[in-house]
């Protein structure tokens, strides 16, 4: 029988033998490597954590002790130990998070998936143990791309003033967030993984000198207690000691007997302690090995034997918008481009490849890149920050303060907008044209189409004076949307073919589709609508009004929270024009979403065509005074496929 299969907790592990958790260890990547081949996840990462999570449940005891990892896309092995072996649904609905989750087990503590978060979290739980006084422990698990954050520093500062607060932050040191780190941080922490001289140095001397008779000893020791003063001398670790945080490290994160060594010394210890463990992103899998650019950081489902992708994706939104960068690039001098640790899967590598010196990686670090963004357009250049919607969050104080306020010409690219499904509640970009449109200038765009993406990404950086925002959906991008007409600044979609229309049918962005199949319903029902995009979602275009006032009802729908969104802009701006016609906003619901794929998302909250255009024509029908159209009609129609 495999030893997978008998691990149903960490307490398990206790009675393995060194050979059998190097066994476990091997056993865990091939699960792996199966499971998540056929689910697509973060198979990297947890390839890379084995034998650290394997000795964290050894010495620590999960879940009296907590174990926090930050970001969480490597807690497949976690996930593991603690009785969750069940990977045929990973990322689906009714299956596995992708990251922790509290409702899957009493183990998991933080749900939230965005990065440079754990260390605070950590301070706070150490801090309410010693509070209630319970003989626990708190263990952070970061990566040493997380902690290009400043989040990560203030929590550290924070931290080294307990001296006698038990607190264990484990440094995954991979050299990698998504792709290589970057930064000098990184550089630091590659000069502690490459000046191991010392430790061989004072391991030879206790050899010789305890072989020494009268004075050996006692000369090692001497010695030894200059630790510190060699050691700042071969390896810089003081960036560490010097904030009162004691220094383990760095250690071998494949050794499982030098980590439970390692973990218990720090556990022992009674204040905060950092133990750096050295791992290999990608380890036991060649075709991740391989992988120069991300180490299988996060794939779809790929043939297990060769890494390959089972099938071939079309044009997605990402490459839409990186090809067009590069065009733009070799046209303006200006143009400059920033990420945050993610320069492929926001799209700039080709931007990258051919601009080297007009690229800039900034870290896990959206609030500095925000304002160094700031920086470079007032000293002439025009920047375009990509990252995905839900980072964005982060940084909206830097978007307001730093380059609204004065007028600074950025222009934010936000991947990943709207649903986004599988990755879960933190990864979907539901909020950015809700917390944008209270920023003072600010110019939001929102492409249905690729055409949309190529053309309003060229009227973004043209705009000099304000911060501007172009933001499109994750995975493949469907074929174009015409325009049959133009309003003001917005395009047409529809023409409802009477000069009386009921309904005005405002689509935002990618449910452009969606929309237009919407009105082929209402149409069956009698019920004549206008469809349009207005392309800038932000300002509400001055043609807006009077066009609805044309009609009976006004229906908006957006791939964005209701709270705040579109739909009250829309409707703010109608009451201001005085044009008193009836409106209902359509999109997502203000709590956060369950993993599921897209589709299915939608369903859930009620954000398809048969749904929508049930209860857009129930409103008519009672504007009429008739309820007896009933939704039974829609119902009867076969919804769209996916």
């Amino acid at each position: 029988m495999p030893l997978l299969t008998r691990i149903t907790g960490p307490r398990d592990l206790d009675r393995l033998s060194p050979e059998q958790l190097d066994q476990l260890a091997e056993e865990i990547r091939t699960f792996l490597v199966e499971a998540v081949s056929k689910t697509g996840g973060h198979l990297g990462p947890n390839l890379g954590v084995v034998e650290l999570t394997i000795a964290l449940h050894r010495v620590f005891e999960s879940p009296k002790d907590k174990v926090l990892w930050d970001t969480g896309h490597q807690s497949y092995v976690h996930k593991l130990l603690t009785g969750r072996q069940d990977f045929s649904r990973l990322k689906m609905k009714g299956g596995l998070s992708g990251y922790p989750s509290q409702a899957e087990s009493e183990h998991d503590v933080i749900e939230n998936s965005h990065a440079s978060t754990v260390l605070g979290w950590a301070d706070g739980l150490a801090k309410a143990n010693e509070l209630q006084k319970r003989d626990a422990h708190v263990v952070a698990v970061i990566g040493d791309g997380a902690l290009t954050g400043g989040m990560a520093w203030e929590a550290l500062n924070n931290i080294a003033e307990a001296k006698d607060r038990p607190l264990v932050i484990v440094v995954n040191d991979n050299e990698r967030s998504y792709a290589p780190t970057i930064g000098g941080l990184a550089n630091h922490l590659a000069t502690l993984r490459t000046t191991d001289g010392y430790e061989r140095f004072l391991t030879r001397t206790k050899e010789i000198l305890d072989r020494t008779p009268v004075v050996g000893r006692p000369l090692y020791e001497t010695l030894h207690g200059a630790k510190k003063g060699l050691k700042d001398f071969i390896a810089p670790q003081g960036m560490f000691e010097d904030l009162g945080l004691k220094y383990v490290g760095p250690i071998d994160g494949h050794d499982i007997e030098a980590l439970e060594s390692a973990l218990a010394r720090a556990k022992r210890f009674g204040g905060p302690v950092i133990v750096h463990c050295l791992t290999e992103k990608g380890r036991g899998y060649q075709p991740a090995l391989q992988d120069e650019a991300d180490r299988f950081h996060g794939i779809g489902p790929i043939h297990p034997d060769t890494g390959l992708p089972i099938k071939a994706s079309g044009a997605d939104w990402t490459s839409v918008f990186g090809d067009e960068m590069v065009k733009l690039g070799k046209e303006r001098d200006d143009i400059v481009a920033i990420t945050a640790a993610m320069l492929q899967p926001v799209g700039l590598k080709k931007f990258a490849d051919t601009f080297p010196d007009r690229i800039y990686d900034v870290g896990i670090a959206e609030q500095h890149g925000a304002v160094s963004a700031a920086g470079l357009a007032h000293g002439g250049v025009h920047p375009v920050f990509a990252v995905y919607a839900t980072f964005l969050n982060r940084a909206f104080d830097q978007v307001l303060m730093d380059v609204a306020l004065h007028k600074c010409g950025v222009t934010f690219v936000l991947d990943r907008a709207g649903v986004t499904g599988t990755d879960g509640a933190s990864h979907n970009g539901m909020w950015d044209m809700s917390i944008l449109q209270v920023v003072p200038g600010l110019r939001l765009a929102a492409p249905r189409d690729a055409d949309q993406v190529r053309a309003q990404l060229r009227e973004a950086v043209q705009v000099t004076d304000a911060p501007t925002v172009v933001r499109f959906s994750k995975g493949a991008v469907g074929p174009a949307v015409p325009a049959v007409g133009r309003v003001g600044g917005m395009d047409v979609l529809r023409e409802p073919g009477t000069d009386t229309p009921d309904v005005l049918l405002v689509s935002v962005g990618a449910l452009a589709p969606m929309c237009l199949e919407i009105a082929g319903l209402l149409d069956k029902q009698g019920i004549t609508t206008t469809v349009v995009d207005p392309r800038w979602v932000k300002p509400v275009d001055e043609a807006m009004a009077p066009l609805a006032e044309r009609h009976r009802v006004v229906v908006t729908v957006e791939d964005n929270s209701r709270v705040g969104g579109v739909g009250s802009a829309v409707a703010q701006a109608l009451r201001d024009a005085g044009v008193d016609v009836p409106l209902r906003d359509f999109g997502i619901p203000p709590r956060f979403l369950d993993h599921a794929s897209r589709g299915e998302v939608l369903a859930e909250i009620g954000l398809t065509a048969p749904d929508i255009a049930r209860q857009v024509t129930g409103l008519v029908s009672k504007l009429d005074g008739r309820f007896d159209r009933t939704a039974a009609e829609v119902d009867s129609v076969e919804p769209a496929r996916d």
